[in-house]
């Protein structure tokens, strides 16, 4: 299908056909390990990357290989490649640039989790990374040395909800010569398409607003296809020839295409953090009515920040939609269908009165996840971000007086009543 189409038509058919066997028209599972090659010559080509096709599905499967397409689409990017979960995705992104002694330099606004990965446990693959503020641009270009080979942000904060100005972190990547990797989850392709921006890459956790209702854990890499891999010597994997894979040079044998292949002919050989096909199929019927989730998600999200904005038990709201916010001039720049779903509210009476609300709110469910049909609710200091230092969690807006809120699609009014009622019951 081509990309010309629009976002609507995209979502429900990039990526798919009717099945040329059965002529199903919903994308089948298949729920196979392998596949048989037509003959010794097919399944040669087939490894040296000469064909398109299925080995094994640790590498490629057909259901998976459809969802990566829709998304690669929806991207605007040259390819996708599904995985394991949205952690799994920020490893299989640094896999191909990184190596021992290497860096990254990191926005301090990142996911609890993400914050933990890449400050624990990228260490122990001799990876590092310093964290910076990206609205400090100077700073931005000044942690970068001769060692660094990434630079990562989310487009929508977790948990603050703040907006990443993209073109100009964008600038500054390019400025010294590194992919710009960014996490897309909360804001997903319709709210924000990170390539348009200066993006290299674009990592999901398919599990919050692609999928959109709680039963699956996945992972998703767009490439934009854009980077010169073989312009500083910086990425050998992709540049030279790649031992792991009987010495192909990448870049120069499948161009734009170079890094979606290296992921998943080396990548998800050797990491194995591969998508099952039943969660890909589940991500895919998600998508189809992405558009329309997102619009109501953004539209209860408005009411709600604006309501607990002006209530006097609340002493901020973060949410970028809102006139006061200082990244509301990023929302028409950089979201202009809105400024996403979560955000965070601290409250006055501090880490209690988050745990009396916590505790009796009825229609808001007490989970760590977001992106969810349902309204969700965590209070990240104490959870998702727990393994952080406090003046880490400062920098991430997630305080011990902090409620991360996940605005879910039911009737804006009910989520209004049950926060005040829970507020009232935290306040007595």
């Amino acid at each position: 299908m081509s990309t010309e189409h629009g976002f609507d038509t995209l979502q429900i058919h990039a990526g798919t056909a009717p099945d040329p066997a059965t002529g199903a028209r919903q994308v089948p599972i298949y729920q196979t390990t392998s596949y048989v090659f037509k003959d010794a010559d097919h399944a040669a080509r087939l490894f040296n990357l000469e064909e398109v096709g299925f080995i094994y599905s640790r590498l490629t499967n057909p259901t998976v290989q459809a969802l990566a397409a829709r998304i690669a689409a929806l991207e605007g990017g040259a390819g996708a490649v599904c995985c394991s979960s949205g952690h799994a995705a920020q490893i299989m992104a640094l896999f191909p640039l990184m190596g021992p002694g290497l860096n990254i330099v990191a926005s301090t606004r990142l996911y609890g989790g993400t914050i933990t990965q890449f400050s624990q446990t990228i260490k122990r693959f001799g990876w590092s990374c310093t964290f910076v503020d990206f609205d400090d641009l100077a700073a931005l270009e000044a942690a970068v040395d001769d060692n660094t080979r990434a630079i990562f942000c989310e487009s929508i904060a977790n948990p603050g909800g703040s907006i990443t100005d993209l073109p100009a972190v964008a600038a500054v990547a390019q400025k010294v010569g590194l992919p710009l990797i960014v996490d897309n989850t909360l804001a997903s392709p319709y709210l924000c398409r990170p390539i348009e921006h200066g993006a290299t890459l674009v990592v999901h956790s398919a599990t919050k607003y692609l999928t959109g209702n709680g039963t699956v854990t996945g992972g998703v890499i767009a490439d934009s296809g854009k980077f010169d891999w073989s312009a500083s010597g910086k990425f050998p994997s992709l540049s030279e020839p790649e031992p792991a894979y009987h010495g192909l040079c990448f870049h120069k044998a499948l161009g734009p295409m170079a890094f979606t292949f290296h992921s998943i002919a080396v990548g998800l050989r050797d990491l194995g953090m591969t998508m099952n096909p039943q969660g890909a199929h589940y991500t895919l019927m998600g998508i189809e009515t992405l558009s329309l989730r997102m619009a109501r998600h953004v539209e209860n999200a408005r009411a709600v920040a604006e309501w607990l904005d002006a209530d006097p038990r609340v002493a901020s709201v973060s949410w970028a939609g809102l006139p006061a916010s200082p990244w509301h001039d990023r929302v028409a720049r950089i979201c202009p269908k809105g400024a996403g779903a979560l955000f965070t509210v601290a409250l006055k009476g501090g880490y209690e009165a988050c745990v009396k609300v916590v505790e009796n709110l009825k229609v808001f469910s007490h989970v760590a996840n977001l992106g969810d049909t349902r309204s969700l609710v965590i209070h990240s200091a104490s959870t998702t971000h727990r393994q952080l230092t406090p003046e880490q969690q400062a920098a991430a807006g997630a305080g011990p007086e902090v409620l991360r809120l996940s605005i879910g699609l039911e009737d804006a009014g009910d989520l209004i009543a049950d926060l005040d009622q829970a507020l009232t019951a935290a306040s007595a």
